[in-house]
């Protein structure tokens, strides 16, 4: 799930039930310092402070807007931690130590 733009109240249930939806595993990417931190709007009472107050967050990309290249760099980042956890998983099935 890419999380990006401002997060008010209103809307977080239904970020929420679409979290809750989605089958394992779950990621989830913060595009952008709206999602991250609620950007130039953190202050004001409707708006979320961050996406990662609710739901837990696997990449954060910065920026304001975020470079595409900053998205691909998220998009690496995930799949390293994705191939990260396969190999543990794997090795701790085996039995095998590191």
């Amino acid at each position: 799930m890419i999380v990006a733009g401002t997060i008010t109240y209103k809307m977080l249930p239904v970020v929420k039930r679409l979290y809750g939806m989605m089958p394992e595993p779950k990621w989830v990417i913060s595009l952008g310092s709206c999602a991250n931190s609620g950007g130039p709007f953190r202050k004001s009472y409707n708006v979320l402070p961050g996406i990662d107050k609710v739901l837990p967050v696997d990449v954060y990309v910065p920026g304001c807007p975020p470079r595409p290249e900053a998205l691909m760099n998220g998009v690496v980042k995930l799949q390293e931690k994705i191939m990260n956890e396969a190999k543990r998983a794997f090795r701790s099935a085996w039995g095998i130590k590191d």
